[in-house]
């Protein structure tokens, strides 16, 4: 008997089914594109504070070489003991084991500031605070146009101390720094006072030491004080090590050190003591020397990289109002800016100033000894504090507008005030 087929409608089980998988699917696949991609933020994710702008990208360094350098030659030393042969060849070396510390042009040569005080405490009851200030002011100073900055007040050489300390600094930070190519020496009482001025190292590329001087001075008159050996920039090479040793052998790590006192005063008719002196060396060296030293010696006196303070400071208001007037007339530098483009508004700024009221770029209290306090007589009881105060401040001044603030009087260095939008386009909106 045949068997008969029975037919039966389709069922809707399995389509149904599979409806519900793909729309199960479909709803998963628009979570995880939501999650992933937030196209929504505001509504599911919470604002990161700690991050709320991109960073800046960060300088990386090249890791240290594992090729050997003159770092392994125990023959190389620091101090002023080990002559120093082949540096040029020794750093030139190193910079190509290290190409991220390679320099371009002049203008972009690393620069390395040094200054330092003594070891210990200052005997003069604001002589630590003044000294704090001093050093706060060459690190904005070094801040602004990317130098580094060391201080020191460890004595290097327990002879050669006062003046002559800084010669040991010197020549210990050239070997600890071959990426510098200019170390700038500055004197703990000289102050900044012209926070965007740049030294022109472009005028320097055939020189290696530049100090601040009178040639009439040194070669008609045969002065101490043709130059300044406080303040000076010397280029990190072998003439300036060879330089250095010659120097140093004019002081008290000399065994000819009482013998160079009694050359240097005969020589230096001005010279009043008898010890042989940095500076009086140093101006020996150019008069006596000139081939073989002076001719890569630049003295400077264009602009002050040396300004003896009684003859600055109580022009500094008068040039602070010219800076304000010029301001006033030209809107564009009045513009508020980040710290790190100083340098570009610095720039700006050189078409609207005049060299007749341009501010000082260094000012430099000699004979003030602000940390011992053993000023010299002829100057006020308190004429060398006060006028350190003001200069500090009117160059704190340049800094803190960067910040929004400024000291109304520059004789308080602890009373700021806020500055307006557009200062100093009306004096009235200074909010006092």
């Amino acid at each position: 008997m045949a068997k008969s087929v029975v037919q039966t409608k389709p069922s809707n089980l399995g389509r149904e089914t599979s409806f519900c998988i793909a729309f199960a699917t479909a709803i998963l696949m628009f979570c995880a594109l939501w999650i992933f991609t937030d196209p929504f933020p505001s509504l599911l994710s919470t604002p990161n504070q700690k991050n709320c702008t991109e960073s800046a990208q960060i300088l990386k360094m090249s890791q240290e070489s594992t090729d050997k350098t003159f770092y392994d030659d125990p023959k190389v030393g620091y101090t002023m003991d080990r002559p120093m042969v082949d540096w040029d060849e020794k750093r030139r070396e190193w910079l190509k084991n290290h190409p991220a510390f390679g320099s371009g042009s002049e203008t972009e040569a690393r620069v390395l500031v040094l200054t330092g005080s003594q070891p210990t405490p200052c005997k003069n009851p604001v002589g630590d605070y003044l000294l704090l200030r001093l050093f706060k002011n060459k690190v904005d100073y070094c801040r602004i146009h990317g130098y580094g900055v060391f201080y020191n007040n460890a004595i290097l050489n327990p002879k050669m101390r006062s003046f002559w300390a800084k010669i040991p600094v010197v020549r210990g930070a050239m070997v600890a720094h071959p990426e510098v190519e200019w170390i700038f020496w500055v004197d703990s009482d000289a102050i900044f006072t012209d926070m965007e001025f740049k030294v022109p190292l472009e005028r320097y590329k055939d020189h290696n030491l530049v100090v601040h001087g009178w040639p009439n001075l040194i070669y008609e008159k045969k002065s101490w004080v043709g130059v300044n050996a406080g303040i000076f920039l010397i280029r990190n090479c072998q003439w300036s090590m060879d330089f250095l040793e010659k120097w140093a052998s004019m002081g008290p790590n000399s065994p000819e050190y009482k013998k160079w006192g009694k050359i240097l005063r005969s020589t230096l008719k001005d010279k009043l003591f008898p010890e042989s002196d940095d500076q009086s060396a140093l101006v020996y060296l150019l008069l006596k020397e000139k081939k073989k030293w002076g001719d890569m010696i630049y003295v400077e006196n264009e602009y002050f990289l040396h300004g003896y303070w009684r003859e600055i400071v109580g022009k500094l208001d008068g040039v602070d109002e010219k800076y304000e007037e010029a301001e006033r007339r030209a809107p564009e530098l009045r513009r508020r800016h980040a710290e790190a483009v100083t340098e570009s508004f610095a720039a700006a700024r050189e078409s609207h100033v005049s060299a007749g009221w341009r501010r000082p770029f260094i000012t430099h209290f000699t004979g003030c000894q602000p940390c011992s306090g053993q000023q010299n007589p002829e100057y006020g009881e308190n004429s060398c504090r006060v006028e350190m105060e003001r200069a500090l401040n009117f160059a704190d001044n340049q800094v803190l507008r960067n910040y929004g603030f400024r000291h109304p009087n520059v004789k308080d260095g602890s009373t700021v005030r806020p500055l307006p939008f557009d200062f100093p386009g009306d004096e009235s909106d200074l909010l006092i």
